[in-house]
Formats: C-alpha cells, sequence, structure tokens
C-alpha cells in the first residue's frame, strides 16, 4: 500500500492525501521471523520462540520489478498472510547471480503495524 505525494494542504494547513499508488506482488515466498532470544536467558531456557514478523521473497519475474529495480520503499505497507504490515528497514536486492546470470529476488522485513 503506498499513497503518492500529496497534492497540497487544506484550509486548516494538514497535507492532502495523494493518489493511491499501490502495486501487487504475486507469488511470493514467505517466511517467519523469530526474535533469538538472549544466550542463557529465561527465554532460552524455556525454549520459547517469539515471531516478530516476516520475511518476504519477491520474486524477480514481477512485472513491478520491470518498472523498477526496487520498487519497496521503507514508508511502504504491505499486507502479509491478511495481516497489515510495515516494511521494515531498507529491501535487499539479491542482484544477478555471478555463476548464471540470473536475477535473485528482493528480499525485505515485514513487522506487524500496532498501535
Amino acid at each position: 500500500m503506498r499513497t503518492g505525494t500529496s497534492p497540497g494542504r487544506d484550509g486548516r494547513g494538514q497535507p492532502l492525501p495523494g493518489p493511491d499508488e499501490s502495486f501487487d506482488l504475486a507469488g511470493c515466498v514467505v517466511t517467519p521471523r523469530a526474535e533469538t532470544p538472549q544466550v542463557g536467558g529465561a527465554e532460552q531456557q524455556g525454549r520459547d520462540t517469539v515471531i516478530v514478523g516476516w520475511t518476504v521473497y519477491v520474486p524477480p519475474e514481477q512485472p513491478a520489478l520491470a518498472r523498477s529495480r526496487l520498487p519497496l520503499r521503507t514508508t511502504d505497507q504491505v499486507m502479509v498472510r491478511s495481516v497489515k504490515c510495515d516494511v521494515t528497514g531498507e529491501p535487499g536486492d539479491w542482484g544477478r547471480s555471478p555463476f548464471t546470470g540470473t536475477r535473485g529476488p528482493i528480499q525485505f522485513a515485514a513487522d506487524r503495524v500496532t498501535g
């Protein structure tokens, strides 16, 4: 989910929402991302795993990737398994394989929107 540049301000000086610039990224691989417990801490002793978000891998054949080398921004929000998430940190581009020359995926972290 992405909102474009604000076209101006309203009568109270608040920015007007920009146009919707959202796009779909189908065929992604989604894996849970766990928080690493402190070594020797209570969480490690109890073997509790806390899922803090997802790691998303966007396949290189996406039409959105053809329009732009790295279409994701840290200000974007994404829907992962029907949950609204923020893109956390900079998305990573795996680039081209030095062995085959084929493009790799785009990888990014997605965290559940809270508050």
